[in-house]
């Protein structure tokens, strides 16, 4: 392809590119000449990607080769306050966010089976628990199992934890009823097809685990991971959000898992959590919306974050912004789609609106 072509392809002009050949291997275009390069990549055919990760010398296995699993476990667990309880833990926290559209506060609370613990306080009424535990698992079967397992202790504790804040102590006081995991691949021992494969059985576990077994989740036979790995595994309801030779990404709907191949151009751990904890606290806020009406009641909520408060959260994560990198538009766009947040904040949005007559 020529200077001309290229230029057409990313819808510059052939002048800026002649700038970029210009300024030799040293030359690093502005964010803004990356993130169309990026762009340009994200459309590309497989093969030219293949070929452009060949030319980098980053279409190895992964971010590191090892002979064992290393991954950062991110839980998010989140639990419907309401407006008025989080105003009164906002008021006892200094970790405020720089002013958005989504107000929040944040603070580490001790967690017993994990080095870092924060709790965010969302202003529209959800707090949400990120836990961080590095794991070096033996297997991803292994993994899987203590995820699940861990969920059983997490989600009490939590509960626990959100009564002690508040100084209630009653039993129908808040309760969180579910857990996200997102996986940071840090090292890995697999090669080839079998890299992308433990990627995407990474994000989707439950294939690997009997969670109907009497006494909680259990292995599968080892038989079955090695299986998988050996032929393949795929499911309707992953979707890819990573960049040939610079990240492999896919979003499931119980998680997220995500490897960086390139430091400088993939995206940051901060971009995937600040994500997750977004979308996590609209899906809990938009579930209690939902649950209402399931009960047979109207949906009431402060004006400020009504149906308009919804309607604006919608535009924000489903529309691309001028300055986002495609990395960043295909991890929202994945993580949107499985899910399923779009459909929830329409659904509130009408029903907040029949609400009002």
């Amino acid at each position: 392809m020529g200077i001309r072509d290229f230029a057409d392809y990313l819808g510059i002009s052939d002048r800026a590119i002649s700038n970029w050949e210009a300024g030799g291997e040293s030359y690093r275009p502005r964010a803004a000449s990356q993130s169309v390069l990026d762009t340009g990549l994200a459309r590309a055919p497989d093969e030219a990607r293949a070929r452009f990760a060949d030319a980098l010398g980053v279409s190895g296995p992964g971010p590191s080769a090892a002979a064992e699993m290393s991954v950062d476990s991110h839980k998010f667990l989140p639990v419907f306050i309401g407006s008025d309880r989080a105003h009164r833990l906002r008021t006892q926290m200094t970790g405020e966010t720089p002013p958005d559209w989504l107000e929040s506060c944040s603070a580490i609370v001790a967690h017993p089976h994990a080095p870092t613990c924060t709790l965010h306080v969302f202003a529209c009424g959800v707090v949400v628990f990120h836990i961080l535990q590095p794991r070096k698992p033996a297997s991803l079967t292994e993994l899987a199992v203590w995820r699940y397992r861990s969920y059983a202790s997490d989600l009490p504790w939590a509960r626990a934890k959100i009564h002690d804040l508040l100084g209630e102590h009653h039993p129908h006081g808040p309760n969180p009823e579910y857990v996200l995991s997102l996986y940071w691949l840090t090292a890995g021992p697999w090669i080839g097809s079998q890299y992308d494969t433990a990627m995407r059985l990474l994000s989707t576990p439950s294939v690997l685990v009997d969670r109907s077994a009497p006494g909680g989740p259990v292995p599968l036979d080892g038989a079955v991971e090695e299986s998988l790995l050996a032929t393949g595994f795929d499911h309707p309801d992953i979707v890819s959000f990573g960049v040939r030779g610079v990240s492999t990404g896919y979003a499931g709907w119980s998680g997220v898992s995500y490897a960086a191949l390139s430091q400088e151009r993939s995206l940051t751990v901060e971009e995937l959590v600040s994500c997750e904890l977004i979308v996590q606290a609209l899906w809990c806020y938009t579930h209690h919306i939902q649950q209402r009406i399931e009960e047979g009641s109207d949906p009431s909520t402060p004006d400020r974050y009504g149906w308009r408060f919804l309607r604006a959260a919608n535009s924000r994560l489903t529309t691309a912004r001028a300055q986002e990198t495609a990395q960043h538009c295909l991890m929202r766009e994945a993580i949107m789609r499985t899910s399923g947040l779009a459909e929830r904040l329409r659904a509130a949005q009408e029903a907040l609106r029949e609400s009002m007559g």
